[in-house]
Parts: C-alpha cells; sequence; structure tokens
C-alpha cells in the first residue's frame, strides 16, 4: 500500500509558504503484532505548529525538517493485529500530517463516533478544549465571574 504525508521541506522565514512543505509518497508497512492500521479522516493544523516549524528550544521538540509534520489526526481503523482494537473503531492519535499508518496500538486512543462532527475531538475536545476546562478548573471560576478570552489565546482561547 502506498501512503502520503507532508513533511517539513525547510525552515520557514516569515510566514511559512508552500515551498517549506512537501508531498511525499510513501510505503505503508505490513502490519506485525500489536499493531494496527489508520486511515487519517482529520488533522489537526494548530498555532502551536508554526513554532515548531522554527529550531527553537520550546515545550515540545521542533519538527525535523525532512519528516513529517507531527499533531492531532483522528482516523478509522483498517486492520487490526491488536486486540485492543477492531476494524471500524475511530481513534485519536498523533501521527499528523499523512493519510495511512501502522502504529503500535499504545499510540492510539479510542474516541466516541457518536460524537459529530469527528473533528470535534480535535478541538473542543481535543487538547485545545481540554486545556481551556483545565485553565477554567484551576481558577476556580463560578456563575456570575467574568472570564476574558484573547483571541491571542491561539487554539485554546
Amino acid at each position: 500500500m502506498t501512503g502520503h504525508e507532508i513533511r517539513l521541506a525547510a525552515r520557514p522565514k516569515g510566514w511559512p509558504t508552500a515551498s517549506t512543505f512537501e508531498h511525499a509518497r510513501v510505503d505503508v508497512p505490513a502490519l506485525t503484532d500489536g499493531q494496527v492500521l489508520v486511515h487519517n479522516l482529520f488533522m489537526s493544523v494548530d498555532p502551536y505548529m508554526r513554532g515548531r516549524m522554527n529550531e527553537a528550544k520550546s515545550y515540545v521538540p521542533p519538527f525535523q525538517v525532512g519528516h513529517v509534520l507531527e499533531g492531532g489526526a483522528i482516523g478509522e481503523v483498517m486492520e487490526s493485529r491488536s486486540g485492543n482494537f477492531n476494524a471500524g473503531d475511530i481513534v485519536q492519535s498523533m501521527r499528523g500530517w499523512r493519510d495511512y499508518f501502522v502504529a503500535p496500538a499504545a499510540e492510539l486512543r479510542t474516541v466516541d463516533p457518536n460524537v459529530q462532527p469527528l473533528s470535534f475531538h480535535l478541538g473542543a475536545l481535543g487538547m485545545p478544549g481540554l486545556t481551556a476546562w483545565v485553565g477554567l478548573q484551576l481558577a476556580e471560576v463560578k456563575a456570575g465571574d467574568r472570564v476574558f478570552v484573547s483571541g491571542a489565546a491561539g487554539a485554546v482561547g
């Protein structure tokens, strides 16, 4: 099977352009025990990803030139050699900008397919939504409080 992925081709200076990225065709390996084949349905494009395009120390390592862009994704299990997943399961991963991938079952998390659209699992029910919810819990916001949410807060805001 052949898959497609988007890789970082060069570190951008200023705004990313088409030449910042490259499309690659890759062979999707055969499954071994404990692995799962996933077809990505949705891939996240979050503000923090721009920072990862730079070679700089941060809370998360930078993307590597020539490698696929990592990030949240929602996909459907196409084949499984793991007792934890079945074909048709909807899963979340950090396998990012690719259409098909094989991964160890431990890298995947099942999501509720009844929550529609499935992309909600990357936003309101994903990392940005969970981060915002935890922040409000830590601040002990209660009925009647006023909360200012800045658009500059990125995906979480």
